[in-house]
């Protein structure tokens, strides 16, 4: 006959919660970050080396500098209709790179790159405008584009998007990068923030 066995809190708890996550061992040299989280000194030190970020929460504890290579973003507005955002006009932002060589950052260090020219669409409603500030922000800091292997072709040692999605179509729907997408603004700004770009930075 099996037994009933009622397991207390303690049994699922972790051991010490003075453990730190990174080596799982006690903590040692304690460095308690502003979300409150802690961790052996080292090891938040060496990983801080790669991203600044709490490992627990993601939260961004200084600034985190991307690989993106030299290149150029520009804004021009008109009054092109968005789907979904008839009652304003468009913001359309121009980004272009140069052929260069891939520095230590890059994947192939002193292999060439070719060139590239992208287009993003935004509306120019109060929403737009925030998430415009943030991806310049994001541009600045060298985060929106790495160099890389593309998704869509395949190709290896070319720039790429790094994980901060743009509508690169005025309509079409999500399944063409474009509009209307209700979620995208909220979405695209959930990705900024992940990277460390907020409005509080």
């Amino acid at each position: 006959m099996m037994q009933n066995v009622q397991r207390s809190q303690s049994d699922v708890a972790p051991k010490n919660i003075e453990d730190c996550a990174i080596c799982l061992d006690k903590i040692r040299q304690k460095k308690e970050l502003k979300c409150l989280h802690s961790f052996c000194s080292q090891c938040i030190d060496s990983v801080f080396r790669f991203k600044p970020a709490c490992p627990i929460c993601n939260t961004y504890h200084g600034l985190y500098t991307g690989t993106q290579p030299e290149g150029s973003m520009t804004v021009t507005r008109g009054w092109q209709r968005i789907p979904g955002y008839e009652h304003c006009g468009c913001i359309t932002i121009h980004y272009s790179f140069p052929a260069g060589i891939q520095g230590p950052e890059h994947p192939n260090p002193g292999v060439r790159y070719s060139s590239t020219f992208r287009t993003a669409y935004l509306p120019a409603c109060e929403e737009g405008e925030k998430v415009l500030k943030l991806l310049r922000k994001a541009f600045d800091r060298r985060l929106v584009f790495t160099v890389g292997q593309s998704a869509t072709t395949g190709l290896n040692n070319v720039i790429t998007w790094n994980d901060i999605h743009h509508k690169t179509s005025i309509g079409g729907g999500p399944q063409s990068f474009g509009y209307p997408d209700p979620a995208y603004l909220l979405r695209v700004q959930e990705e900024l923030r992940l990277k460390g770009v907020t409005d509080d930075d």
